[in-house]
C-alpha cells in the first residue's frame, strides 16, 4: 500500500488547483502532505547513508586515535572531518532526489525507490562481507538481490519506511558516540590530567638518547649462530659491541598504541584508550620533565604534554590529507572484497626532502652511500632528531620513535627508494617471502640510520656521556599462514612477534655484554629512570635492570588491553631462511625466446637517474594463464640475475609475480635492460617477451 502522504491531486500550474479542487484550506493540506512526504524521504536517505557511510567510518576512526595523532590533526580538523563524514555523502543524494521532483511526482517516487534499493545493496555488501564467506561478484549479486527485495518491500508496505525514518536518528547518535565515548574522543574533548614529575634520586643525571624502532623482530638481525649478523647489519653489531644486549627482551603487545605506552609508563596495558598524555599522565616525559629538557619526536602517540615538549617536525598533515585517507578507508569499508592493504601502511615516514629540511650532517662517508642525494631520503623525524644531538648545559632527554623498518617497505639497504603497488599481499605462497625480503632490505637501511646516530654521537662527544637506548616496540611474523602480529601470529611464531632488540649503553661503557634475564618492556622505564638518577613517584609493573631479575618462565603479551596471554620464556632461534637460488648474482647470456609477460612500469628502465634517489627495484607483472602456478622466473637487470621468484596462484590481480632487486649496484644511469626468464624443470632458461 502506498504512503497516503504521496496520494491526492497535485497543484496545477502556478499553484492553481483543478476546477473541481477544494478550497485554499485543501490546497494547504496538500502542500503540508507533500512536505511531510518529502521530509520522510529525506529522513530515509539520511538513515541509510548513515548506516552505509557514517557509522562504519566513525566507528573505525573512533577506535583509531593513532590515525589523527600521526597526522597531527588538531581539534578543529577532527571536528571538520566528522562534519564532512556526517554530511558530505548525504547532501548530494538528498539534493539529487529532491531535484527529480521537477520531473513530476512519479519520477520522484521511482527515483527514491531506486536510491533506497542501491543504499540497501551497499549495506548488504558490508553485512555480507562480515557475516558470510561471500566475496567479489557473488557478494555483489547477493547484495543486488537484497537491495531489489528491500526496494520492493519499501514501495509496497509502510513499515520499512517508518523504520527508516526512526533510524534517521542514527547519524547524530554515531557522531555523539565518536565525540564523547570513543578512544578518539580525548583528542576532541581533552580531559585535564595533572603531570606527575619524578624527583632526583642522585646528583648525576646523564644525557639520555632513546630510539624506539617499529615492527622489528630480534630474529631479523640474527645470523645462524644467534649473534647479530655483522655482515648484513654492521651498525647494530657495532652497537651491541659497546652496550648491554638484553637478548631475552619482549614487547608486551603487537600494537604500538598499547606497546609504546607500556614501555614509557612501566605498566601493562589495561585499557583501550588513546596513546595521549591525558590518558597516561604518568610517563617517561612527565617523570623526567622536572629535571631534564626534553626533545621528543613521537609518531603515532602524543605522550609528551605540550608543557614539556617542543612541536616536532610533523608528517603530511591538514584537513586535505585526513579527507583523502578517509576516502581510501571508505573504499575499503564498502568494497565487496577484503582489503589487502594494512591501514597502518598509511603511516609512512615523510622524508627530509618532502618536509623541506636540509640533509642531515655529516653526510655519510660509507662508500655504499653512492649519492649524496640519498641523504634527502632520510625520514624527516630522524633528520630533526640528529640535528638535536648536541651537548647542552642541562640534562637532556632525546627521544625518537621511528616507523622503521615498519611497512610500507620502500627503501633498499643503500637508502634508495622504490615504488610498489599497494595491493601486493603479505601472505600466501610466494608473497610471504617477498614481504620478508622487502622487510630485510628496509632493515638494512635502518641499520645505516643507526650508524649515522652512533657517528653523530661520537662527533658531538655525547657518546661517552650519554645513556643510549635502542629497542623496538614489537616484531612481526613472516611465518607462512601466520603473517602479521595478532594472536594467530603470536601463538604460531612468538619468537618473531614478541622478541625485539634491546640495547642499553650506560655512560662510559666500552665493552659489550649479553644479559639473558627475563626482560619485558615494562622494564624499560624503571631501567632508564635508575640510570638517569630519577625516582619514579608511581607504582610500576616493570623491574629495573639494576634490581633482582624477574623469575624465568612465562612472559605476558596483550593482543587486547587487560587480557594477558602467557608466552613461554627463552631466547628465540632465528627461523631458517630459504636458500638463495644459484642463479642469483650470475650473468645471463642470450637464451632462446618463448613466451611472454606483462611488466608494470617497464618504461622506468628506459631512463634511470640514480642521483634522484629512486630506482625501479620492485619488478611486478603478470604471465599468461598457461604458465603453471609455482613456475620460477629469473629477473635480470643489465644481464645479471637479481632475483628468482615463483608465479603465484591467481588472485584478483591476475596470475602475478613480483621480485625485489635489492642490490642497487645492478642499475646504472641512463637506459637499463630488464629481462625475465622462465626456468624449466631441467634448469634451462627461456627468454620472455616483455610488454
Amino acid at each position: 500500500m502506498a504512503d497516503p502522504a504521496t496520494d491526492g491531486p497535485e497543484p496545477g500550474p502556478g499553484g492553481d488547483t483543478p476546477a473541481a479542487g477544494p478550497a485554499p484550506a485543501g490546497r494547504r493540506a496538500r502542500w503540508t502532505a507533500a512536505f511531510r512526504s518529502e521530509l520522510g524521504r529525506v529522513l530515509e536517505v539520511v538513515a541509510l547513508v548513515g548506516l552505509v557511510v557514517t557509522q562504519p567510518l566513525l566507528d573505525v576512526l573512533g577506535h583509531s586515535p593513532d590515525f589523527f595523532l600521526f597526522h597531527r590533526a588538531d581539534r578543529e580538523q577532527i571536528l571538520q572531518l566528522v562534519a564532512l563524514v556526517a554530511l558530505a555523502p548525504t547532501v548530494p543524494v538528498v539534493l539529487f532526489g529532491a531535484l527529480t521532483r521537477l520531473a513530476g511526482r512519479a519520477a520522484r517516487s521511482v527515483t527514491h525507490t531506486v536510491l533506497v534499493g542501491l543504499l540497501l545493496a551497499a549495506l548488504a555488501v558490508q553485512v555480507g562481507r562480515h557475516g558470510t564467506p561471500l566475496r567479489g561478484v557473488p557478494l555483489l549479486l547477493a547484495a543486488a538481490v537484497v537491495g531489489a527485495a528491500g526496494a520492493a518491500a519499501h514501495r509496497r508496505w509502510r513499515t520499512p519506511g517508518r523504520v527508516l525514518r526512526v533510524a534517521a536518528a542514527g547519524p547524530p547518535v554515531f557522531v555523539a558516540l565518536f565525540l564523547l565515548v570513543s578512544p578518539t574522543s580525548v583528542l576532541v574533548l581533552p580531559r585535564a590530567a595533572g603531570e606527575t614529575t619524578g624527583t632526583a634520586a642522585t646528583d648525576v643525571h646523564p644525557p639520555v638518547v632513546m630510539i624506539v624502532l617499529d615492527e622489528l623482530p630480534l630474529v631479523s638481525l640474527l645470523g645462524a649462530d644467534g649473534r647479530i649478523d655483522a655482515a648484513r647489519f654492521p651498525h647494530f653489531a657495532e652497537l651491541a659491541a659497546g652496550s648491554t644486549w638484553y637478548r631475552d627482551a619482549t614487547g608486551v603487545s603487537g600494537w604500538t598504541p598499547y606497546a609504546l605506552p607500556a614501555m614509557l609508563t612501566g605498566r601493562y596495558p589495561e585499557r583501550g584508550v588513546a596513546p595521549h598524555y591525558s590518558q597516561y599522565p604518568e610517563n617517561l616525559f612527565t617523570a623526567f620533565g622536572g629535571l631534564y629538557d626534553i626533545r621528543a619526536e613521537e609518531s603515532i602517540t602524543r605522550l609528551c604534554p605540550p608543557s614539556r615538549c617542543e612541536q616536532p617536525v610533523a608528517p603530511e598533515q591538514g584537513l586535505g590529507v585526513l579527507v583523502r585517507e578517509t576516502g581510501q578507508l571508505l573504499g575499503q569499508v564498502t568494497a565487496p572484497r577484503d582489503s589487502l592493504v594494512d591501514p597502518e601502511d598509511s603511516y609512512r615516514e615523510q622524508t627530509a626532502a618532502e618536509a623541506g629540511l636540509d640533509a642531515a650532517e655529516p653526510i655519510p662517508d660509507d662508500p655504499t652511500f653512492r649519492w649524496d642525494s640519498l641523504d634527502d631520503n632520510q625520514p624527516a623525524r630522524f633528520t630533526s632528531f640528529l640535528a638535536g644531538l648536541k651537548p647542552a648545559s642541562r640534562p637532556t632527554l632525546h627521544f625518537l620513535h621511528l616507523l622503521m623498518p615498519h611497512s610500507p617497505w620502500a627503501f633498499l639497504p643503500s637508502g634508495a627508494r622504490y615504488d610498489g603497488p599497494e595491493d601486493l599481499p603479505n601472505d600466501g605462497h610466494g608473497w610471504v617471502e617477498l614481504a620478508r625480503q622487502r622487510h630485510l632490505a628496509q632493515l638494512g637501511y635502518t641499520d645505516r640510520l643507526i650508524g649515522e646516530t652512533l657517528r653523530t654521537l661520537r662527533a658531538t662527544g655525547l657518546y661517552d656521556q650519554a645513556l643510549v637506548v635502542v629497542t623496538a616496540d614489537h616484531g612481526v611474523s613472516f611465518t607462512p599462514g601466520f603473517q602479521g602480529r595478532g594472536m594467530d601470529a603470536i601463538k604460531a611464531a612468538p619468537g618473531e612477534v614478541a622478541w625485539v632488540p634491546m640495547f642499553v649503553k650506560e655512560p662510559g661503557q666500552r665493552a659489550g655484554r649479553v644479559d639473558d634475564r627475563n626482560w619485558e618492556h615494562v622494564d624499560l622505564l624503571p631501567t632508564v629512570a635508575d640510570a638517569a638518577g630519577i625516582r619514579l613517584p608511581w607504582r610500576v609493573d616493570g623491574r629495573s635492570a639494576r634490581a633482582t631479575p624477574r623469575p624465568a618462565g612465562q612472559k605476558h603479551f596483550y593482543d587486547r588491553p587487560g587480557e594477558p596471554t602467557p608466552i613461554p620464556d627463552g631466547v628465540p632461534k632465528p627461523p631458517p631462511l630459504p636458500a638463495v637460488h644459484p642463479l642469483v648474482g650470475t650473468t645471463v647470456s642470450q637464451r632462446p625466446a618463448g613466451g611472454s609477460a606483462r611488466v608494470a612500469d617497464l618504461a622506468a628502465f628506459r631512463d634511470i637517474d640514480p642521483d634522484a634517489g629512486a630506482l625501479p627495484a620492485l619488478v611486478w607483472g603478470t604471465v599468461p594463464d598457461d604458465v603453471p602456478d609455482g613456475t620460477l622466473l629469473a629477473v635480470a637487470v643489465n644481464g645479471r640475475v637479481g632475483a628468482v621468484v615463483p608465479v603465484v596462484p591467481p588472485d584478483p590481480g591476475g596470475r602475478r609475480f613480483a621480485a625485489l632487486i635489492a642490490d642497487d649496484r645492478l642499475f646504472h644511469a641512463g637506459e637499463n635492460r630488464l629481462d625475465v626468464y622462465q626456468i624449466a624443470a631441467d634448469g634451462g632458461l627461456r627468454h620472455l617477451a616483455l610488454s
